[in-house]
Parts: structure tokens; C-alpha cells; sequence
């Protein structure tokens, strides 16, 4: 059987996974896109940047003369169903998943894909080709097999198939009738021990009632439910339990628009993006995702010791993740850079000091926590309150991460003002009255200098930036904050002037003005929800409603959005799925959702 005919490559994908791994799928049932031993290692499966023509890095069930494709997550599941139905009405059903379920009183989450393909009607023929690569996508890995299994060598890891079908159908890629339910289990180079089929088969199901049980959990709005929860699964699975990481995405270098060079990678731990994902997953009463970060966030602290924090680092709390471009892949459409690292780390962003501070806090008041922040906590937090006192009025690059432009932005200053201003609240709280007077004291401070550095009075609205008339759509977060309500005049002139300058269409872009790649073209996701929001609490709801129904339009068939969106033609661009963007469609659902009030 030849190979079927490959689409050109596009983020309509589906996400999988259990908090240890993860894998992308595309429409036609490939995993294109995984990195083992963890989300920023070397990639298994690299086809998703490796052009449109790829040789290896995938893992597909083809069915003969295929004429159909339908996909589905298992509700309320990161399992995915695909449906492949040939020419002559035979069909088969796939079941791919990553397990996780209780297993010996602990949380079993191996580094393994799972997957079942069931006969459903006639008698198809299929095969299977899985050709993970090694050495980040440069060639097929090393094969060797065994009686029920394969080993494939991969550059960080081996992985070991272990299936009841004939082990030579897979090695030779051999096309074969399908007539009985067969069993894959991809995972680590050790004995499985137990019947595959039986063992896969009841992984399937324990990792579906896994899921379906944590949505349970989850405090949903009235409308949009469908939307939050695929955003609150996905978000679970961009943490990295171990230590309690947060992701911006999966995956590296899709550009922000074509040929832009703006190709980054974004499988490290920012703390900004953290902040909005615990935050809204908060929201939703998601609180073990927020207790696991408030882990890494401390050991963050204290390895700190009060002074710089990166504004990035690996899952494993790393430093170092230097950034470089490697030449063993094509790119994503055959457009390069692909970068691996981020020199991000390198940058100064002061508003981290605020968005340490923030999920932080939390602690000393939830009584859900399992471990709840005490006094010696808050002392440890101070430290980072002194640098965000000290670096409030510093240049830095802002949450844009300009490379070669340094101002004292807003929004930074204004996350270390909402630092200050926190941990005088915390310190009432916890009977410390006198270190509550220094905080305020800062705080007052602090919101006095960008009420003087960065307001414009002859337009009654603030800059970017001290000193700077320019606009970010950042300037948005100043009420969300509580830095300035919402009917407060220099807010709404400063939104009028966010609206006028920086929203095309639908959709919001961070800044217009030319950075260190030229003038952006694609639309930041996020920004507009962002927007979005705004709108809401300046009274035009109607409207709010109504972009945000756009939005939810734009979602892949999976449900998720990317970090950019072309203006034109409503196609995503960037990193996926983008944290940011499934953070707005929680925060806009749950801000513009009727109340239960209405149905019960």
C-alpha cells in the first residue's frame, strides 16, 4: 500500500497527554509532534517541523482508499477518537490517549502513548507506520525488535512498542486486514507486564474516568461549558507535575505570520504565563494545578535568594536554556528558524516580581490548600517585594521581550506595585501590622511614580511606557489589577485609545509600532481577549459577546487557539496550543456567562 497523500502542515491538531508527556494529532490521525523525556526535550515526533513531505517523525494508521476522517475527544477526556471510513463503507475506530489514572495509591503517568484501533464495519486493511525520529528530526531512530515488541532508539530516551499485533506488519509497514481489536502500547524500554490488550484496554478506561471525574471537580459558568472545560484540560496538560512547571505550549518555532523569523520556542515555564494560567484555572476551582505551581514557585524563591528571576526556565527550574537554532528539520512549512532554548532567559522583565507574588499570596488565605502558607513563607516573599520595590522604575523589555529595545514599562511597574500592594494586604492578614505599613508605604510609592511618569494629561491617558506615548495592549490589565477601576477616566480614555489605535477587525494587536522584527502583521489572541473583557466593564456587553463568539469560531477542530490569528484570512499562527489564548476563553466565558441564577 503506498503512503496517503500528506496535507501541507497546519495547527488543526489535537493535544493528548498526562502531565508527564504530551503529543500532537492531526486530522488525519498522525501523531506529528512529541518530545521525550520531557515537553522541552529532543522530539520523538518532529513531522509538525519537518515541511510538508516529511520521511519520519510521525506515527500513522492508514486505512486503504480512505475517504472519510472524523475526530473526537472522548467527552470531557484528552482521549482522542478518529473515525476511518474507506471507500467501500469499512471502517475503523483509533483510540489514542496517554495514561493516567490511580495505580498502587500514586498517580500513574508514564512516559507512553497508549492506543486501541477497534474494527467497526466491513473488512478494512491498514497500516501502520511508526518512525520516530532522533538527533531533533535528522533521521529515523534505531530499530531493534523482539517476539511482541520494538525498541527505538531515540536520542534521549528508548521507547519500546509493545502490541499484540504482528510485530513484523509494523516493522516491514506491511498493509493487513484488520479483523480483531488490536493493542499499542509506546512507552518506556521495560517489560510490560501484563496481556497488552487487556492491560491498554483498561488503561483506556481508567484515564477516561480519570478525566471525566477532574471536570467534575471544576466550578463551570452556565454558558460556554464546552469551551472552558477543553481549555482547563488542555491547560492541565500543559503542567509538568513533577515539579509543578506550567508551559507556554507545546511546541517550537511556528511563526507568529509567514516568514517572519518570529519562530520561538515555548516549551519552558515563563512565570508571567504560570500567573494567567493558575489564575483562571483558579477560577475555576482547579486548585491542584495552583498548589503544584506554588511548589515550583517557591523553590523559585528560594533559589532567588532575593535577587534577579529569570523571567523563564525549564520544567526542572534550569537556568540555563540558552537559545539556539538547529538545521536538522525543515521548519513548520519549510520556514526556519527553528530555535531550541530562549533567550528570553536572558532579559530583564521586572513585572515577574509581581506575578511571583500574586499565586503566592493565595496561600496565606485558601483553607483548601493541603499546605498553607505561613509566616515564615510571607518573610521568604518579602525578598522578592524588595526587588520588585527596587526595580519598579528600571528599564526592562517588558512582557513583549523586545531583544534590543529597553524602556520602564507600565504594565511592569504596575505588577510591581500590585507586588507591594499584596503583600500589605497579606500582612494584615497574617497579624503583621508593621511590616503591612512598609508594604503600603511602597505601594503608595510606587503608584505615585507611574501616575506620574507614564499619564499623558494633554490626552488624559497613560503610555506604554515612562516618558512614551506609545500604546500595549497591556494597558488593559491596569483595572484587572486593581491599579485603576474601571470608570476611572484616564482607564477609559486610555481604552478608547487601545481601540482606535491597536484593533483591526476583530482582534487586538499587542503594539503596532516596529520592533526588532519589523511591524507586526498577525493579531496577538490573547490581547483580544483582553479587549474583550474591557468591553464588558465599559458597558458594551452586546459587543463582547458577540467578538468572543468570533473568537470561539476560530478554535481548531479541537477546541484550542494558537498565539496569533492573520487578520485576512482568520488562520492561527504561533506556538499551540497557546496557554494565553485558552486563559482568555476562560477568563471571557466566566465574565460573560449568564448566572446559574437563571437555571435553577
Amino acid at each position: 500500500m503506498t503512503e496517503t497523500k500528506r496535507t501541507q502542515a497546519n495547527l488543526d491538531l489535537f493535544p493528548i497527554g498526562n502531565c508527564a508527556l504530551s503529543a500532537l494529532i492531526d486530522r488525519q490521525g498522525r501523531h506529528v509532534w512529541a518530545c521525550a523525556p520531557r515537553v522541552d526535550g529532543d522530539p520523538i515526533f518532529s513531522a509538525l517541523m519537518d515541511g510538508d513531505d516529511p520521511q519520519h517523525g510521525f506515527w500513522s494508521v492508514e486505512l486503504a482508499d480512505v475517504k472519510h476522517v472524523s475526530q473526537a475527544y472522548v467527552r470531557n477526556t484528552p482521549i482522542l477518537r478518529t473515525v476511518l471510513t474507506a471507500e467501500d463503507g469499512a471502517s475503523v475506530e483509533i483510540l489514542d490517549f496517554a495514561p493516567r489514572h490511580s495505580k498502587q495509591g500514586r498517580t500513574y503517568r508514564p512516559l507512553a502513548f497508549g492506543k486501541l484501533i477497534r474494527p467497526l464495519e466491513g473488512a478494512p486493511r491498514i497500516t501502520i507506520r511508526l518512525r520516530p525520529s532522533a538527533d531533533w528530526g535528522a533521521r529515523r531512530a534505531k530499530i531493534t525488535s523482539g517476539s511482541n515488541h520494538i525498541r527505538y532508539l531515540c536520542s534521549d530516551v528508548v521507547m519500546r512498542l509493545t502490541t499484540n499485533c504482528p510485530v513484523s506488519h509494523v516493522l516491514d509497514e506491511r498493509t493487513f486486514r484488520l479483523e480483531n481489536e488490536m493493542a499499542f502500547f509506546l512507552g518506556p524500554d521495560e517489560g510490560y507486564d501484563q496481556p497488552v490488550l487487556s492491560g491498554v484496554t483498561a488503561a483506556y478506561e481508567q484515564t477516561a474516568s480519570y478525566w471525566k471525574n477532574w471536570v467534575r471537580t471544576l466550578y463551570l459558568p452556565l454558558d460556554y461549558q464546552e469551551a472552558v472545560i477543553r481549555a482547563a484540560i488542555t491547560l492541565k496538560l500543559c503542567a509538568y507535575e513533577e515539579t509543578g512547571a506550567i508551559v507556554a505550549a507545546m511546541t517550537t518555532s511556528v511563526p507568529e505570520f509567514p516568514e517572519s523569523g518570529r519562530n520561538w520556542d515555548y516549551r519552558y515555564c515563563w512565570i508571567r504565563d504560570a500567573y494567567y494560567t493558575v489564575r483562571a484555572l483558579n477560577r475555576l476551582g482547579a486548585v491542584d494545578i495552583l498548589e503544584n505551581y506554588l511548589v515550583y514557585l517557591r523553590n523559585l524563591v528560594d533559589a532567588s535568594g532575593g535577587g534577579h528571576v529569570q523571567p523563564v526556565y525549564g520544567v526542572g527550574l534550569e537556568e540555563d536554556i540558552d537559545e539556539r537554532i538547529t538545521e536538522t528539520v525543515e521548519g513548520y512549512r519549510g520556514m526556519k528558524p527553528v530555535r531550541v532554548g530562549n533567550q528570553a532567559r536572558e532579559h530583564l522583565q521586572h513585572d515577574v516580581y509581581g506575578q511571583i507574588v500574586l499565586p503566592l499570596v493565595q496561600s496565606f488565605y485558601d483553607h483548601r490548600l493541603l499546605r498553607p502558607g505561613s509566616v515564615e513563607d510571607f518573610c521568604a516573599l518579602e525578598k522578592v517585594g524588595e526587588r520588585a520595590y527596587a526595580m519598579h522604575d528600571q528599564p526592562d523589555a517588558g512582557l513583549w521581550e523586545f531583544r534590543t529595545i529597553a524602556r520602564v514599562h507600565t504594565y511592569s511597574s504596575v505588577m510591581c506595585w500590585a507586588a507591594c500592594d499584596r503583600l500589605a494586604k497579606a500582612a494584615d492578614h497574617l497579624g503583621l501590622q508593621s511590616r503591612g505599613e512598609v508594604w503600603r508605604e511602597r505601594a503608595s510609592e510606587i503608584r505615585a511614580r507611574i501616575e506620574k511618569e507614564a499619564f499623558l494629561p494633554e490626552e488624559g491617558r497613560f503610555g506604554a511606557s515612562f516618558g512614551g506615548t506609545e500604546l500595549d495592549a497591556s494597558l488593559l490589565q491596569m483595572t484587572d489589577l486593581g491599579f485603576l477601576d474601571p470608570a476611572d477616566p484616564r482607564q477609559v480614555q486610555t481604552f478608547n485609545a487601545i481601540e482606535r489605535d491597536l484593533k483591526k477587525g476583530s482582534h487586538l494587536f499587542r503594539y503596532v509600532e516596529p520592533d526588532d522584527f519589523g511591524e507586526p502583521e498577525t493579531a496577538f489572541n490573547f490581547c483580544t481577549f483582553w479587549f474583550i473583557e474591557a468591553l464588558h466593564l465599559n458597558g458594551r456587553t452586546a459587543e463582547a459577546r458577540e467578538i468572543f463568539a468570533e473568537m470561539l469560531n476560530r478554535r481548531t477542530a479541537a477546541g484550542l487557539l494558537s498565539e496569533d490569528i492573520a487578520i485576512e484570512t482568520g488562520e492561527l499562527w504561533g506556538n499551540y496550543p497557546q496557554t494565553y489564548s485558552l486563559v482568555g476563553i476562560i477568563n471571557c466565558a466566566v465574565l460573560l456567562s449568564r448566572s446559574w441564577t437563571e437555571a435553577r
